[in-house]
């Protein structure tokens, strides 16, 4: 008898999104699929509105990463408005952007590695799922999750004194930005109470990276070979080759680390990247248009960034990124849960430029905005703590915006992601009959090593409950639990 699992949704990550599987009458995994359920239409609520409004309404798109969207899309303006495409800013208005950004990655990663993934590692892909929680966390482990929090929350203060508002702020506006780092909001950051200033967050980020290193010492065949296949790595660089998250040259790297995009300018992108879509997902499959869409997909993200850059331009966490090359011998890293280890590499990075920047006297500068000769069109990419996200814009002699194209970071990991649940689901449930709660979990787990962002939604509301339905051959539903 032939079956069908679905999970759905996918718990612990940020939207809405479900797994079929399919396994035929020997038990073999015939057909996996990772679904995204929801459709949200930016591309299209912004056209007819005024230029500047992107920035604001954009980062709409998402609760947890707002500010990947509002930067993106102040930096495509910033082409627009004639302020050139990146290193056009005064120096002022680059260096807030750069801080409110570094605040981003930094609360971003620490609620993902804190709040969703530590359950799998404390107790276990199998572990009690009543307790398999951030609340089992708390209970179980009070100091690792009181750093958490804490770690998140002062990334959102870093938010808060540079974009106006921790969720959904006005910072950046085309062209630069709307206010400057007055002292006191400096002296908070740098000298705040205990634990919340910039000196502990980088003896945190520390200790956090530290933490996953001993646990992967200690669980070194899970870590390793959990999910791993080979892909091309895509990631902005700096022009020196320097891991750079706000701005750069885009670089693509396959599996053995031969570059495929050898730093291009990123307003040329649709010469290189195309979009894919399919009729059973609301996501579209981007690849690399030189390798056509079967080979072209690549991985976005910190496993990625950490695979194309050259280097990290701070000194700890270029300290551990030499770490990290020497394990796979400086070839590309294609274990999916090292994207744990880059991500708190990049934390490390984060909490150290934040510390850098608020000592620039820069940030307290009164020049705030460029702008220069208007243009029609304008391209702005940028890192989000995701992967590499695209926000490309095109206006009319009314200043409306006439054409929208986005590709969200998750969308590039797509068929990364969908690699890494056939991997998991054929291992885990080729030959068995019956089908545990921590199969399935093992499932999510390789799709939450991504971070997914599945809807960039923030209108979830109330309790999200796993369901799994069990199909016959003729696709009649058997069996139906909820846990």
């Amino acid at each position: 008898m032939s079956r069908k699992i679905t999970i759905e949704p996918v718990t612990r990550v940020e939207g809405h999104g479900k797994v079929t599987i399919h396994i035929d009458h020997e038990g073999k995994v015939t057909q996996t699929r990772l679904h995204i359920v929801e459709f949200r239409g930016f591309e299209r609520f912004v056209q007819g509105r005024p230029y500047w409004e992107a920035p604001v309404l954009v980062q709409r798109l998402c609760g947890i990463c707002p500010v990947s969207h509002h930067l993106a899309a102040a930096k495509a303006l910033d082409v627009i408005v004639g302020a050139g495409t990146g290193d056009g800013l005064t120096p002022t208005g680059e260096k807030m952007r750069r801080l409110m950004h570094y605040g981003q990655f930094f609360q971003s990663h620490v609620l993902h590695f804190f709040h969703l993934v530590s359950p799998d590692l404390l107790f276990g892909v199998d572990g009690d799922p009543a307790i398999r929680n951030i609340i089992g966390v708390a209970m179980k482990h009070k100091d690792l999750a009181v750093q958490g929090v804490m770690m998140r929350k002062f990334g959102q203060e870093v938010i808060k004194v540079t974009a106006g508002k921790k969720i959904h702020g006005t910072g950046a506006i085309p062209g630069g930005i709307n206010k400057n780092l007055s002292i006191e909001e400096r002296d908070f950051l740098l000298k705040g109470d205990d634990p919340l200033n910039a000196e502990k967050m980088v003896e945190w980020a520390q200790g956090a990276l530290d933490f996953f290193k001993g646990y992967h010492k200690a669980n070194k065949d899970f870590i390793d070979n959990f999910s791993r296949f080979p892909s091309s790595s895509m990631s902005l660089v700096r022009e020196d080759g320097a891991l750079d998250i706000y701005h750069g040259l885009l670089r693509a790297v396959d599996a053995d680390g031969k570059k495929i995009l050898n730093d291009i300018d990123c307003q040329d992108y649709l010469k290189y990247v195309g979009e894919e879509v399919k009729n059973w997902s609301y996501m579209k499959f981007p690849y690399l248009l030189a390798l056509g869409e079967t080979n072209g997909w690549y991985r976005v993200g910190p496993l990625a960034r950490l695979n194309t850059c050259d280097f990290i331009p701070s000194p700890l966490a270029q300290k551990e990124f030499e770490i990290f090359k020497a394990y796979t011998n400086g070839k590309p890293n294609d274990m999916c849960m090292h994207y744990h280890w880059a991500r708190l590499i990049e934390t490390l990075h984060a909490a150290e430029m934040i510390r850098e920047l608020l000592n620039d006297s820069d940030l307290q500068g009164d020049d705030l905005v460029t702008k220069g000769t208007k243009q029609k069109e304008g391209v702005g990419l940028l890192e989000a703590p995701r992967g590499t996200l695209f926000h490309h814009y095109r206006i009319n002699d009314d200043d409306q915006i006439e054409m929208a194209n986005l590709i969200v970071s998750t969308t590039n990991n797509n068929i990364p992601m969908n690699n890494a649940v056939n991997y998991v689901a054929t291992r885990e449930m080729t030959g068995n009959h019956e089908i545990t709660e921590g199969m399935m979990n093992a499932v999510e787990v390789a799709i939450r090593a991504y971070d997914p962002c599945l809807s960039c939604a923030t209108h979830a509301m109330g309790k999200m409950p796993l369901e799994i339905k069990l199909y016959d051959e003729n696709d009649n539903l058997i069996s139906k639990k909820f846990k």
